[in-house]
């Protein structure tokens, strides 16, 4: 399977968003954006090094310790960017870099600069202008610049956040950003397939985790999006459970919460699935009632709908649920009115998807933002009852959550993650004929 076609976007991309920030700047600004700077894991060993989405997002360049300086006259711009100059010993010990002469053809900046000139540029750009785009306590050593640039006596304009201007293009994805978002999601995918044929009991979660990482790089995806949560029987009901160093017992659920990272791209897919191989009468009681949430959800997930809207049919569904099964009791309407269901679903369902695991970008009040064609989210209803829960028996320490990414189209909507199965009858097969 050749997926080399989707790995790179074309550097024309990123030059077009650049344009696209410089026609929304007032005149006489400048925005400022530094990537991360590599981080120390101990002694002398690195962390693997991520760029900045935001400077990705501009950029499509990939080393640390850079910046982008773009500049808006009355009747002139400028796009500059800052990077390492080459440095043979350096490059023989950590990889090779792109350079300062070479990073205006490859990257499509107007200049280009050795970062450690920052300062001296900086001073002198910024002298005469009116406002900079810059976010402080985003990255560290970019703060430290402006302040050693302000202690040394140079002017720096009015600061303006430039996030509303950078969060609103992300969350609206481009062809190129979808293709990327899809591979993502069916690697993602495939991985969760495989976990269920491997799992049984007396396994560790760290290896169901090992099998997953495993399919992700086998298919170009060298990382997580995020720390995989991997938690079998009552650590379902811990929402972000990351240990993932229990053993699996037979008669219990599995919970994994995993999604792979392609070309800077999230998927994330959360599937529930037995030890065994097959749901207990309890467990498939909150299963259906999680994926009825869910398929209705994803129904009302469409072009000028709202995740609100989406939430509150997923709330009335799961609260005649509970009552149905005796786990709540009383009125459904002053259950709902009372968020009684909190106890047992108390996060959101969903959240946008990008760059970013959860992505940037403005859900309006109370999540009530029209959805717009272009928006990628998830969605992804939970229940997860307490072993100290005052409820029947059966149902405590059970934790299931359900996880699809969605694609608003024109239509309605894409499920980018529709491959990974989620039916009892399909995980039940799945796993039995593995």
């Amino acid at each position: 399977m050749d997926l080399s076609y989707l790995a790179k976007m074309p550097q024309e991309e990123f030059t077009a968003r650049r344009e696209r920030v410089l026609e929304q700047m007032q005149d006489n600004s400048a925005l400022l954006i530094f990537t991360e700077s590599e981080k120390r894991r101990n002694s002398d060993c690195d962390y693997l090094f991520r760029p900045d989405s935001y400077f990705w997002y501009l950029t499509g360049f990939a080393e640390p310790q850079s910046a982008i300086l773009l500049v808006k006259q009355t009747n002139k711009t400028e796009s500059i960017i800052f990077v390492r100059k080459k440095d043979p010993l350096m490059e023989t010990w950590n990889g090779k870099r792109l350079g300062v002469e070479e990073a205006p053809k490859t990257l499509q900046f107007n200049e280009a600069f050795d970062i450690e000139e920052i300062k001296t540029i900086l001073a002198k750009k910024l002298a005469n202008l009116t406002a900079c785009y810059y976010v402080r306590d985003l990255q560290k050593w970019g703060d430290d610049v402006l302040d050693e640039i302000a202690a040394n006596n140079h002017k720096i304009p009015t600061l303006i956040d430039w996030q509303s201007i950078l969060s609103e293009m992300r969350l609206i994805k481009s062809e190129f950003e979808i293709a990327l978002i899809q591979q993502a999601c069916h690697i993602s995918s495939m991985a969760h397939i495989r976990a269920m044929k491997q799992t049984r009991p007396n396994r560790y979660e760290l290896e169901i985790e090992g099998e997953m990482l495993h399919e992700f790089t086998r298919f170009g995806a060298r990382f997580p999006a995020y720390n995989p949560i991997v938690a079998s029987g009552e650590n379902a009901c811990i929402l972000h459970y990351n240990e993932n160093d229990g053993i699996l017992k037979n008669g219990d659920l599995l919970l994994i919460d995993a999604g792979a990272e392609f070309a800077y791209y999230a998927g994330d897919i959360t599937r529930t699935f037995p030890i065994s191989g097959q749901f207990s009468e309890p467990q498939k009681e909150l299963y259906e009632l999680t994926l009825m949430m869910l398929q209705e959800a994803t129904k009302l997930l469409v072009p000028q709908s709202s995740i609100k809207a989406a939430n509150d049919k997923a709330v009335q569904i799961l609260t005649e649920g509970l009552v149905r099964l005796g786990i709540l009791k009383g009125n459904v309407t002053d259950l709902i009115e009372q968020k009684a269901y909190r106890q047992f679903y108390m996060h959101g369902l969903g959240h946008w998807l990008g760059l970013d695991v959860h992505d940037v970008g403005d859900y309006g009040a109370e999540r009530n933002r029209p959805l717009q064609i272009g928006m990628v989210l998830t969605v992804e209803p939970g229940i997860y009852i307490s072993t100290e829960a005052d409820v029947p028996e059966q149902y405590k320490g059970i934790g299931i959550r359900i996880e699809d990414n969605l694609l608003i189209t024109e239509y309605g909507n894409k499920n980018l993650t529709s491959g990974c199965p989620k039916d009892i009858a399909d995980i039940e097969q799945l796993m039995q004929s593995s």
